[in-house]
């Protein structure tokens, strides 16, 4: 019953969440996605590819209780996708499925001991872990945004190119 619970509570943050991806993806230009700000950096091609991808990964590990990372799956996830608009449809599209999918797990599942890289605990534990892995990267990727010639959308609270509108 209490994974259960903590997956209806970050099952409801997630979704509410799932926006601010969606802004700083939309952000990205799609003829600037080869920006990096150095050579040891992501582009932003590559940085929005990883959250997209990532942010499903890290979903379906903890509904699947297994945590297996291949980074080949994750670019096969997101081969099909060449523009800015095709990740942020693909995004939009696939992430609330996986929102419904934790919904629907069932509690024992969700409280299943697994091994993520090393650290041991229920798979519901690292929810959190999902969300500020994607905030993380996100975060990365605003710092690109106004270098490649784009505006810095309003997240938490109101950037020097938008105004807040709430959560």
């Amino acid at each position: 019953d209490h994974a259960k619970a903590i997956a209806d509570y970050f099952a409801t943050m997630l979704d509410t969440e799932s926006a601010n991806p969606l802004k700083v993806l939309r952000a990205v230009p799609n003829d600037r996605r080869d920006y990096k700000p150095d050579e040891k950096s992501r582009t932003a091609w590559e940085l929005a590819t990883h959250i997209a991808g990532s942010d499903l990964w890290f979903l379906d590990s903890v509904c699947d209780a297994v945590f297996v990372y291949d980074p080949e799956v994750e670019n096969k996830r997101t081969a099909e996708l060449n523009t800015i608009d095709d990740l942020v449809e693909f995004y939009g599209r696939e992430y609330p499925k996986r929102i419904q999918r934790l919904r629907s797990i069932p509690g024992e599942q969700l409280a299943k001991e697994v091994d993520f890289f090393g650290t041991k605990g229920p798979s519901i534990s690292f929810l959190g872990l999902a969300n500020n892995h994607g905030v993380h990267h996100r975060g990365q990727l605003m710092t690109y945004l106004r270098a490649m010639g784009s505006k810095v959308p309003a997240i938490y609270g109101a950037s020097a190119d938008e105004p807040f509108q709430g959560a």
